[in-house]
């Protein structure tokens, strides 16, 4: 049998990354689909690791080639997608996908994948708490946190076209009912 395909998708500094670290813990029979970007790593991240990153034209190369399964520029210049062979080379190994998308990319691999994909969408519980958590990472700068804050709005539209909305108002109850609902869905 194939693996499943797990996506989730939230506006910048929901939680999202926190609950899929989490779940990829529980030993669950999950791998992680590690998505390209042309944006610059942040802190510790690693090439190959927390994501591939390529230049801008590097990714454009890619498209090109048709090497995305989806991608999106989210920002100029800045684009992530997920590249074909993170896919095959997980699912050909028995294993379920989880993916970190942004919502655009998450709608299109359900789309294409339908009842074989789950999609999650990790929600803030207002604008003015996502506002709090980005400035508390202190990773970007005022003017790329009000061009998130700009951008969750958009997103959080996307919410209603996702199987399942998961609201992050308290971590560790947002990272059990992912839980749950993984197990369930990978039954």
């Amino acid at each position: 049998m194939e693996g499943k395909l797990i996506l989730f998708s939230a506006p910048s500094g929901s939680g999202k990354s926190s609950v899929i670290h989490y779940l990829l813990e529980q030993g669950l029979p999950l791998q992680f689909s590690i998505s390209a970007t042309s944006r610059a790593p942040r802190g510790q991240e690693r090439h190959g690791i927390d994501y591939y990153f390529f230049t801008p034209e590097e990714f454009r190369s890619h498209i090109e080639a048709k090497d995305f399964l989806e991608y999106e520029e989210v920002y100029k210049d800045k684009f992530y997608g997920t590249l074909k062979s993170e896919v095959e080379r997980i699912t050909k190994a028995g294993k379920n996908v989880i993916f970190d998308v942004d919502v655009v990319g998450g709608c299109n691999i359900k789309k294409q994948y339908g009842d074989r994909a789950l999609s999650v969408f990790i929600q803030p519980p207002s604008i003015d708490e996502l506002r709090k958590r980005l400035e508390k990472r202190a990773t970007d700068t005022s003017e790329v946190i009000e061009s998130r804050l700009a951008k969750a709005e958009y997103e959080l539209s996307f919410a209603p076209e996702f199987d399942v909305i998961i609201v992050n108002d308290d971590l560790s109850n947002a990272q059990a009912e992912a839980l749950r609902i993984v197990n369930d869905f990978i039954k």
